[in-house]
Formats: structure tokens, C-alpha cells, sequence
């Protein structure tokens, strides 16, 4: 089969198209056709050698996690799989299971679920990660409840386009801070109101907000707070070694009654088809919809993710697999 992968870390054009064993499901998984892959910045960051927790896997390495496709072929051990051999399926390889840019995947019953009805495979890969995150971050992180105030700053990528619509589901009012050129579009998944960051940064708006979701993970909670209410919640994608003493604090005040003050938190994306499933279910009430940019083929993915390299992507870069 065909697989994108890279053989030394550096520049886009390290990516190559090999060609590889098929995997085999092992108990307990499931064999994926994949028709679609979607990129996020994790893959970069692990092409250019920054993701040091999978270097103990060596090179060569595969490339992304998120997908959608068919199931092949159950494994030993998946009696309770509960989807079956030919269903339309999307998911998010878990953070140590690469490869899902490629023709055939392995995947464990977490990591998979149905396709949201009326979505493509291209649409639904364009999913997981970035929805997976948004949902996990407003929901558990930032404890979102109807009526919060909500700024998403970074509102036009893939996590923000997906992080306005969830806000706007849970029954929030949504600031989107992103480029100017974006705000159509931000408007168009529901914000309220828009703020161009390059005119003005976000510590520094008169608002104040019940929640900050610092998509883009360059807003630390000593900056975020100015413009939190007093039970405030920042939640950021990237960990600063500036909030972790924050992290303690606030944290410290969520499980003590009676300490009260805001607090901060990075979110860490898990896989988890109850949330996939969950997705599924925004889609089909019409409160989701994935945001794509550009589609790339398999042979193009130096392309697709030099082009993902430039931050100018308005919703998500995804990967056409199918023949």
C-alpha cells in the first residue's frame, strides 16, 4: 500500500510516498480504507523533529491522525466493536499511533466511529483533532454553560472555526479574534462580534469574558486574566511554562470550596468515540460543519503541508486517498 512518510526530519519536501506492508489488525482493532486525512500543526512540528516523545519510535515516521474512510476488516477480540465490516467511518489516531495519511490504517475502537451523516470522507476527516479539541476544551476545560461569554482567539483555523460553532451549540456568546480577512467567515459559523488581534490584542479589549480559549496558544493566562471576569477560565492548546504555576494554583482553587479566582488549564486531546459520536450528533442538528481550505492528493503532501507551514489556512488541509 501507499504511505506518507518521512525518513529524516527538516523541510516539507523531506515527506515521500512509500510503499509498505499492509498492516493487519490485531485484537481488539479494526482495519480502516482510508479515503481522506486531514493535516494539523502536530504534523509539522514532528516532521521538523520537535515532537521528542515519538523519537524512542524512530524513523522512518508516518504522518497524521486524523481520517475517514471504511472499515476493511475486524480483528480478533472485537465482538463488541459495534460497527461493522463496510460502514462509513471517521477518527483520530491516538497521540502515539500515527500514520493515517495512508491507503490502509489499524485502529483501536476509540480512536473510530460512524461518519456524521451528509459529510464526505474529505468533510469528515477534516473533524477530529480540531473538533475533538474544541469540544474537550470548552466542555471539560473551560466548564462552558449557556450565556458565557466566549473569546476564541485564533477563530479562523481549524480548531477556531470548529471551537466558534461548539460555543454557539452550548448556547454562548462568541468574540472570534482573527485576521480581518476572516471575519466574514467566523460570522458566517455564528460569532457574535469580531476583533482583528493584529489591530488590537486581545488583553487588551474593554470586554470581559467568562472564557478565553486561546486556540493559537500565544496569550499566557498573566496576559489572559486582564480581561477575564473574577471566575474566569483561560484554556490554551500549547503549555506555557509561565501558567504552570497558575496551573497549580487554579487548579488547587477548582477542587477547593470556597478559594474562588480565575483559572487556566491546557487542554490535551484524547481520543474517545463518545465525543466522536457526540460531533456526530452537532452535524447532523446542523450546528457543525467542518471548514475546509485546500485538498491535496497523497503524491502532494510535501505540498499540502508546506501550504499548512504558511498559517494562512482558513479551516482545515486535508489529504484525498480514495481511488
Amino acid at each position: 500500500m501507499r504511505a506518507a512518510r518521512h525518513h529524516r526530519y527538516g523541510s516539507p519536501e523531506v515527506l515521500q510516498v512509500d510503499e509498505v506492508p499492509p498492516p493487519s489488525p490485531g485484537r481488539g482493532e479494526a482495519l480502516i480504507r482510508v479515503e481522506a486525512a486531514a493535516l494539523n500543526p502536530k504534523d509539522l512540528l514532528i516532521r521538523q523533529g520537535k515532537g521528542a516523545a515519538l523519537s524512542r519510535f524512530g524513523l522512518p515516521l508516518p504522518v497524521a491522525q486524523d481520517f475517514a474512510g471504511t472499515l476493511a476488516k475486524l480483528g480478533p477480540g472485537t465482538e463488541e466493536f459495534g460497527i461493522e465490516v463496510g460502514e462509513p467511518v471517521y477518527g483520530m489516531l491516538s497521540a502515539f499511533h500515527l500514520g493515517a495519511c495512508a491507503e490502509l490504517v489499524t485502529v483501536r475502537r476509540d480512536e473510530v466511529a460512524r461518519r456524521p451523516v451528509g459529510l464526505d470522507a474529505a468533510e469528515a476527516a477534516a473533524l477530529p483533532l480540531v473538533a475533538l479539541t474544541a469540544l474537550q476544551a470548552l466542555r471539560d476545560d473551560a466548564r462552558l454553560t449557556p450565556g458565557d461569554r466566549v473569546l476564541v482567539h485564533g477563530a479562523s483555523g481549524g480548531v477556531g472555526t470548529v471551537a466558534v460553532q461548539i460555543a454557539k451549540a452550548f448556547g454562548a456568546h462568541v468574540t472570534a479574534s482573527c485576521s480581518e480577512r476572516n471575519h466574514a467567515l467566523v460570522r458566517e459559523l455564528g460569532a457574535d462580534a469580531c476583533v482583528d488581534y493584529r489591530a488590537q490584542a486581545p488583553s487588551e479589549l474593554h470586554a470581559r469574558f467568562d472564557v478565553f480559549f486561546d486556540v493559537y496558544g500565544n496569550q499566557p493566562f498573566s496576559v489572559a486574566r486582564r480581561v477575564l471576569t473574577p471566575e474566569g477560565r483561560h484554556v490554551s492548546t500549547i503549555p506555557d511554562p509561565a501558567n504552570f504555576a497558575w496551573q497549580a494554583g487554579t487548579g488547587l482553587r477548582a477542587r477547593t470550596p470556597g478559594l474562588r479566582g480565575p483559572r487556566t488549564a491546557v487542554v490535551l486531546v484524547r481520543d474517545s468515540r463518545r465525543d466522536l459520536n457526540a460531533l456526530a450528533r452537532l452535524v447532523a442538528d446542523g450546528r457543525l460543519k467542518p471548514v475546509l481550505d485546500r485538498r491535496f492528493g497523497l503524491e502532494e503532501i510535501a505540498e499540502a503541508q508546506a501550504f499548512l507551514e504558511t498559517k494562512r489556512a482558513r479551516g482545515k488541509v486535508v489529504i484525498d486517498l480514495a481511488p
